[in-house]
């Protein structure tokens, strides 16, 4: 096989539909468009638009809220580590910390930081640096003989 003899597969690549070219095209004097309307004219964007009627959108009561001060975290079980750790993508005597998840491929995005989860189980020693931890994933760590550092500050109730 040589470069100049690589090609598409039959039906890989389909051609453009050739609109506006006569009536015996099939696709002539109207283009498939039917006759006026918006619809047949260019920069057409009526989409929830219901005629005049109050619109659904706009029927429905509101709900709800986004907290824009909402932290999204990267989530790792401990089950995962220990996958990573067995197949030597992680190093259990180096510190693991986001950037090192990263690497590893165990998260795609650091986001606002991991969070450590207790799903799976730990037999390796190892030191993990996260932005937070659930109590059962601290457990499994320190069983294994491990520790958690957890570096995000806890939300202070107010009084």
């Amino acid at each position: 096989m040589k470069l100049n003899e690589l090609s598409d597969n039959d039906g890989a690549r389909k051609a453009r539909k050739r609109v506006g070219r006569g009536i015996g095209s099939g696709t002539g004097k109207t283009s498939g468009k039917g006759h006026k309307g918006a619809k047949a004219r260019s920069g057409v964007a009526i989409k929830g638009f219901e005629g005049g009627q109050m619109p659904l959108y706009r029927r429905l009561p509101k709900r709800g809220f986004v907290n824009i001060f909402a932290k999204s975290y990267a989530e790792v079980n401990v089950g995962r580590i220990q996958q990573a750790i067995d197949a030597g993508k992680l190093d259990a005597k180096a510190d693991i910390d986001g950037q090192a998840l990263l690497a590893a491929g165990l998260v795609r995005r650091v986001k606002d930081g991991v969070r450590l989860l207790g799903n799976g189980e730990l037999k390796a020693k190892i030191n993990v640096t996260v932005a937070g931890a659930t109590k059962s994933a601290i457990a499994a760590v320190e069983k294994a003989g491990g520790s958690v550092t957890v570096t995000a500050e806890k939300a202070e109730a107010s009084e």
